[in-house]
C-alpha cells in the first residue's frame, strides 16, 4: 500500500477551513481511493456518479444532500455539472452541518463551473499519479518507464504495464471523453495525441499538426485544449522579462505521464527507452511535473529567447524567481543559458537536476542536484530549506 501522506494532509486541511473541496485529476490517478480513507464506499454520504445507484439517489439532487452530516463525497461530479447551484445553496447554510468534496477527472468546463456557482466557497486542490516522494529514490528509474498511475507502476512486469496504459488511452478516448461532451472522433483525436508525443518538450507550432491532420488551426487548439483539460497534456506558459531580447511567446508542450508518452511513441521496455531519440526529452518531461508535484510554487514557466538562449522551468515564488534545468548526463556544467538567464532575469538560483547521486556546487548560484533528492521531502532551494 503506497502511502500520500502529502495529498492527503492538504485535503484534510482544506476540509477543515472551506466548506466545498474540489479535488481534481486525471482519471485513475488514486482520487476515488485517497477519497474512500476519508469516508467509506457503501456510507450514505458517499456518491459515485458513475453508479446507476448514485444517480438514482441524486435524481432529486436537493432532497438527497440537505439531510446529510459531516463528510460528503461527490465522485465524477463533472457528469453532473446542475448540482453545482445545488451545492451553493447547501454549503451558505448558516448552520453549516456538512463538508462537500467533490472529485473531478477534467479541469476546464469543472473550473469554470465550481468559479461561477461556488464563488468564496470552495478550494480546489489538484492531484496526479504518484511521485518521488511517496515512492522514494529507488523508485526513480521505474516511476519514469511506466509512469505515475498507480495501476501502471503497481503492475506485475512491463509488458502488463504497458497494456494498462494502451488500454486507459483507448478508454479515455472511446468512452470518458465523449460522456464529457467532446464531439471529437476518437480516432481524429488519437492521431492528435499521438503526434503531441512527438513533439513533447517543444515549442507549441499549432501550423504544423494542423497541415499533417488535414484541418484548421483552430481545431488543433481545441483538441491540445481538450487533453489539457482532461490532465493529459501540460501547457508549460512562457516567460517574459522587460528586455531588449526577442523572447518565444508560446508554450512548451508535455504529455504530462511520461509511461503515457511512452506507449504513444510505441517504447514498452528501458532498453527501447534509452536508445530512443526522445529519451532526452522524455526525461525532461519526467524531471518537470516531479519538480512542479514537490517544490511550492506560485507559478511555473519556461524561458527562451530567439537567440538560443533557454531556461527548462521557472518557479515564481513571491517576487523571487528560481531556474532548474533538467540535464541527463554525467557531469552538469555551466552553460551560455545559465548565465544569460541569471544575468537577464535576476535568478535567485538555477538548480541543474541530473542522473546522478552527487549535489555540488558548479558556478555561484548554480548547483548539480541529483533528481533523486526530491525524495527527500524538502526543498531543493538552499534559500528556503530549514
Amino acid at each position: 500500500m503506497i502511502t500520500r501522506q502529502s495529498i492527503f494532509a492538504s485535503l484534510q486541511s482544506a476540509l477543515a477551513r472551506s466548506r466545498v473541496v474540489v479535488l481534481a485529476g486525471p482519471r485513475q490517478c488514486g482520487k476515488t481511493t485517497l477519497a474512500r480513507e476519508m469516508l467509506a464506499e457503501d456510507s450514505v454520504n458517499y456518491f459515485d456518479l458513475e453508479d446507476p445507484t448514485s444517480l438514482a439517489r441524486l435524481e432529486e439532487p436537493m432532497t438527497a444532500l440537505s439531510p446529510l452530516k459531516g463528510l460528503v463525497v461527490i465522485d465524477e461530479v463533472q457528469r453532473r455539472p446542475d448540482l453545482f447551484p445545488i451545492l451553493r445553496v447547501l454549503a451558505d447554510r448558516r448552520e453549516n452541518p456538512a463538508r462537500f468534496l467533490i472529485l473531478g477527472s477534467a479541469s476546464g468546463d469543472l473550473l469554470r463551473q465550481t468559479s461561477e456557482s461556488l464563488a468564496g466557497r470552495m478550494e480546489r486542490l489538484t492531484m496526479g499519479g504518484f511521485s518521488l516522494p511517496e515512492l522514494g529514490a529507488d523508485a526513480e528509474q521505474q516511476l519514469w518507464q511506466r509512469g505515475g498511475f498507480p495501476l501502471s507502476w503497481l503492475a506485475a512486469n512491463d509488458p502488463d504495464s504497458a497494456a494498462w496504459r494502451k488500454n486507459f488511452i483507448q478508454t479515455l478516448l472511446e468512452r470518458d471523453l465523449p460522456q464529457w461532451g467532446v464531439r471529437v472522433p476518437a480516432i481524429a483525436l488519437q492521431r492528435f495525441w499521438t503526434m503531441l508525443a512527438h513533439y513533447h518538450g517543444q515549442i507549441w507550432n499549432a501550423a504544423e499538426p494542423a497541415r499533417a491532420l488535414g484541418v484548421s488551426e483552430s481545431t488543433t487548439r481545441r483538441h491540445l485544449d481538450l487533453l489539457t483539460d482532461a490532465f493529459m497534456i501540460r501547457q508549460l506558459q512562457p516567460y517574459h522579462a522587460n528586455l531588449r531580447k526577442r523572447q518565444v511567446k508560446a508554450p512548451k508542450i508535455y504529455i504530462r505521464d511520461s509511461g503515457l508518452l511512452h506507449s504513444l511513441l510505441g517504447i514498452d521496455t528501458l532498453k527501447a527507452l534509452l536508445t530512443h531519440p526522445k529519451v532526452g526529452a522524455s526525461w525532461e518531461g519526467f524531471v518537470i511535473e516531479q519538480v512542479l508535484t514537490t517544490e511550492p510554487h506560485d507559478e511555473a514557466f519556461f524561458w527562451a529567447t530567439h537567440q538560443g538562449a533557454e531556461i527548462d522551468l521557472l518557479l515564481r515564488r513571491g517576487d523571487c524567481l528560481f531556474g532548474i534545468e533538467c540535464k541527463r548526463t554525467d557531469t552538469p556544467r555551466m552553460t551560455p543559458s545559465i548565465r544569460n538567464a541569471l544575468e537577464d532575469l535576476g535568478l535567485q538560483q538555477v538548480l541543474v537536476l541530473y542522473p546522478g547521486t552527487k549535489r555540488f556546487p558548479i558556478a555561484d548560484r548554480v548547483e548539480a542536484v541529483p533528481l533523486q533528492a526530491l525524495a527527500g521531502g524538502i526543498t531543493l532551494f538552499a534559500e528556503n530549506r530549514p
